[in-house]
């Protein structure tokens, strides 16, 4: 445990190397911190801090920087988080008001990465159950049968049936109209469990048909995995810590295009109560340890269904970052639960 005069020292320090990006001697620890100190009592205590891993000192300079075992304490028991401007929440809430899913994540990841001038990234929903406007059978040959499943925001699935007999067009018309009667702007989770309580009530000769459509019905609408959306990576460029060293950008933008382990860690932090913050080694990802991943996780009607984050330096302002991801998860959840 650090006691308040080095918690204090360690905050003074880590916010001004985040502000101006360069090594913090003692003579400006002296003049920020607030605290009437000696020079010598605070080498004193940097040098503690340097001991305890807190702080490390540049080969180049005097002064100390932040390891990534400071910004972690920085960011779990030192940073005050600033709320964000009203006039920032109203514009994001313009940008995520009720839109197809996939067009509000789209501004979702644009909207992080417009804010924090870093990249923007959305996990999309692992699956969203769109409602169903319209189910329709169409008879292609003797036991072949065309599925067409369109759902409310308008995107249309097509799946080939081969149900064990051959159903005429007149009983193809009969389950079409009988789905689209009861069964119009429901999703197609709620489809599945009422259609099943009411199997036994059809026509025995319509449940083959039924459960050939539901079965494919899941197959069409379940939204594959492991995919996320990204915006804004070439702010990266912008950052002096990765252009001074390229092959670590280059690795960077490589996992980027390689998707799979990012996605794994937008998964793991979609799983996770709120706002969570991976600091370089953190991540489990090596492309990512000179970087911090700030993610929340957002919700469809109750239900935790992907996450949204920023990609960006260690050294970043947190606690300006911190509640842009946290009020766009919330206003992204809220837009999807609304339109949903």
């Amino acid at each position: 445990m650090l006691d308040d005069r080095s918690r204090i020292l360690l905050k003074t320090l880590i916010e001004r190397y985040i502000a101006d990006g360069q090594p913090v001697g003692s003579r400006a620890l002296s003049k920020f911190s607030g605290l009437d100190l000696s020079a010598a009592t605070v080498r004193n205590v940097m040098a503690d801090l340097e001991e305890s891993g807190f702080i490390a000192s540049p080969h180049t300079s005097a002064g100390r920087v932040p390891t990534a075992r400071g910004y972690r304490f920085f960011v779990d028991t030192l940073l005050t988080v600033q709320p964000l401007e009203q006039h920032k929440i109203d514009a994001i809430e313009v940008k995520l008001h009720p839109s197809p899913p996939q067009q509000l994540i789209s501004n979702a990841s644009q909207l992080l990465s417009g804010l924090t001038h870093f990249a923007g990234i959305v996990l999309a929903p692992r699956r969203l159950s769109p409602r169903i406007r319209q189910i329709e059978f169409v008879s292609l040959s003797e036991k072949r049968i065309l599925l067409i499943l369109v759902t409310a925001d308008g995107d249309v699935q097509n799946r080939i049936l081969c149900p064990d007999r051959s159903y005429s067009q007149a009983e193809l018309v009969t389950a079409g109209n009988y789905l689209n009667q009861y069964f119009a702007g429901q999703n197609f989770d709620a489809i599945r469990s009422k259609i099943k309580d009411e199997m036994l009530q059809l026509r025995g000769d319509l449940q083959g048909l039924m459960a050939a459509a539901l079965a494919a019905g899941d197959e069409a609408l379940a939204a594959p995995g492991g995919e996320y959306v990204l915006s804004g990576e070439r702010n990266l460029l912008d950052v002096e810590e990765f252009t001074s060293n390229m092959k670590r950008l280059r690795e960077l933008f490589d996992l980027f295009e390689q998707r799979t382990a990012l996605m794994q860690l937008l998964d793991l932090s979609s799983r996770a109560d709120g706002v969570q913050i991976f600091i370089s080694g953190e991540s489990g990802l090596a492309p990512l340890d000179e970087c911090s991943v700030v993610t929340a996780p957002y919700e469809v009607d109750g239900r935790i269904v992907g996450s949204v984050g920023v990609i960006g330096p260690t050294r970043m302002a947190y606690e300006r970052v911190i509640p842009i991801v946290d009020i766009t998860a919330r206003l992204l959840s809220s837009a999807l639960t609304q339109q949903a």
